[in-house]
């Protein structure tokens, strides 16, 4: 478990991602040596870390929630196959060891076309079932945080960091897209997305100046953010669960802005396919879930169908990019899965 400090840090790292350890000292009232030591132990055991991702919408990608069904003793090379891939993000294996949950970025022109889900999963004797969902909207997650891994710093607080950071920055931003030429820039960050300017302009070539002024225009325009991956578990969270829901379209909008509104659950977003509606639930244990399901959910009568896919095992978080090497290490026998 997190003490006190280490979830002001965290909270603070939602806030801004990219904050310099001297402006999180200054809110968080301690040293920037403590904070930097915070830092470092945060990211050998949680293990916590920083990334930057682009905006699907504005970066031209299209994601997709793939459910794959595969024997006990194949999904988990499916997964390890999936974690490998540099398309993938949040790769969980789910119901009994039996089913993998991947999201998948693909471009949205339509001439770009898919090799993951038109031609490397039909090719994948070992997978028994698919099913994939194209995410239609995001009400909770992506740049919105899980709101029990931010709820340390008080309003002044949270407002001083927002406030240092508009000073710090020695022009007015002009928002931009990303484009063809961000590619280097956006592969870094999404390895380390507190990598310095030093560390961007050698991976890009350009001056550390540049790197500064694309970086602030990306973030004015929304189209990098950065997200803060850590176990829920360091937050109390060891029972975690998929939910599927059929919605009536007219009440779509609704359910889903009243369930982004609930301190258990970290994702909600709309889909295609039967069920329409998905969500990832954050519990204490089974009791806490059962609670949810039956009280908060239970009590919205416009969730016509329900279904729970508990988590079992996460092997990849927000980043398609895995700097952890005993979750991508993993090589495939003869036999196993390769996508």
């Amino acid at each position: 478990m997190l003490d006190d400090l280490d979830r002001a840090l965290i909270h603070a790292l939602h806030i801004d991602g990219r904050a310099p350890f001297n402006r999180i000292a200054t809110a968080l009232d301690v040293s920037p040596q403590t904070v930097a030591r915070r830092y470092r132990r945060l990211r050998g055991e949680a293990p916590l870390r920083v990334v930057g991702l682009p905006d699907p919408d504005r970066a031209g990608r299209t994601q997709w929630l793939l459910r794959l069904t595969a024997a006990a003793g194949s999904a988990q090379d499916l997964a390890h196959a999936l974690v490998r891939r540099r398309d993938t993000s949040w790769v969980k294996l789910t119901s009994g060891g039996t089913e993998v949950v991947a999201i998948i970025h693909t471009p949205t022109a339509a001439e770009a076309g898919n090799s993951l889900l038109l031609r490397d999963i039909p090719r994948t004797s070992a997978i028994t079932a698919v099913s994939a969902h194209c995410v239609l909207h995001t009400y909770l997650g992506g740049p919105t945080y899980w709101r029990r891994s931010a709820d340390t710093l008080d309003e002044d607080q949270q407002r001083l960091l927002r406030e240092q950071q508009a000073a710090e920055t020695s022009y007015a931003p002009v928002p931009r897209q990303l484009t063809e030429g961000d590619g280097d820039l956006l592969l870094t960050l999404q390895k380390d997305g507190r990598a310095s300017h030093a560390e961007l302009a050698r991976a890009t070539g350009w001056s550390p100046a540049t790197v500064a002024r694309r970086l602030a225009d990306l973030r004015a325009g929304g189209a990098v953010f950065y997200d803060v991956e850590v176990d829920a578990g360091h937050f109390g969270a060891h029972t975690r669960a998929l939910l599927w829901m059929s919605v009536p379209p007219a009440q779509l909008e609704n359910v889903a802005t009243t369930l982004a509104g609930h301190d258990e659950l970290a994702y909600v977003a709309a889909t295609t396919g039967p069920t329409n509606l998905v969500a990832q639930a954050l519990c204490r244990d089974p009791a806490d879930l059962h609670h949810y399901l039956a009280r908060r959910l239970g009590s919205l009568d416009a969730v016509h169908r329900m279904e729970s896919s508990p988590i079992l095992r996460s092997l990849k978080a927000a980043s398609p990019v895995v700097t952890d090497p005993a979750r991508a290490r993993r090589p495939p026998a003869p036999d196993r899965a390769r996508l």
